[in-house]
Parts: structure tokens; C-alpha cells; sequence
């Protein structure tokens, strides 16, 4: 019986130095992770936030543009912070800049029937 305990008190040392690999792998590991982190999540939403930074800054008076709330609407006056617009004949809201979600898209003529 004292011979299961020798054995099982061997084994549970492992061999000499392999606690320094252990630490080694645990960071090249949590390093690994945090760059897929960064190039699936982080750098898309900051191209994303970029590009939408940019649109608002090119906002003009006579775009078409949709608000993150989903109202279409042309813009009739415009400053730092505050857009109006028109969504429908003399109906003007206000609404901050940062809340314009994009330019409507532009309809394409309907196609004719296939033969």
C-alpha cells in the first residue's frame, strides 16, 4: 500500500520546470484571445463609428436621410448639433445630429416585367 502512495505523490509533481509553460501558454493564450477580440469586434465597430462620423459631418441642407428612430425625413436647416427636418409638407421636427442614422437610399427605377 505505501507503494501507491510514493507513486501518486511522484506523479502529482510532474516533472521539474514545467510550472514556467504552464504560465507561458496561459499567456500567449488570453494574448491570442484578446487580438481575435480585437480584430472581430473592436477595429469593425470603430471602421463603422468612423464612417458614420464622417456622413454626419457631410450632412447638407436638401439630404434625404432616415433617423436611428426609422422617420424619413429631407433636412431643412442644419447646425453643430441639431437638424431639422421635413417629414411631411410643413411638418419640421428637430432632432440631434447624432441621431441621423444615414442618407436614404435611392430608389431605383421600377425594372419591367421579364418576358
Amino acid at each position: 500500500m505505501p507503494a501507491f502512495q510514493v507513486l501518486n505523490a511522484i506523479l502529482a509533481q510532474g516533472a521539474p520546470g514545467q510550472g514556467g509553460m504552464d504560465m507561458m501558454s496561459l499567456v500567449l493564450q488570453i494574448g491570442l484571445i484578446l487580438l481575435i477580440f480585437y480584430f472581430l469586434l473592436i477595429r469593425p465597430q470603430q471602421k463603422r463609428s468612423r464612417e458614420h462620423q464622417q456622413m454626419l459631418n457631410q450632412l447638407k441642407h436638401d439630404d434625404e436621410v432616415v433617423t436611428s428612430g426609422g422617420v424619413y425625413g429631407k433636412i431643412t436647416n442644419i447646425t453643430d448639433q441639431i437638424v431639422t427636418l421635413e417629414i411631411a409638407p410643413n411638418v419640421r421636427i428637430k432632432v440631434q445630429r447624432a441621431h441621423v442614422a444615414g442618407l436614404k437610399a435611392a430608389e431605383s427605377a421600377p425594372k419591367p416585367p421579364q418576358k
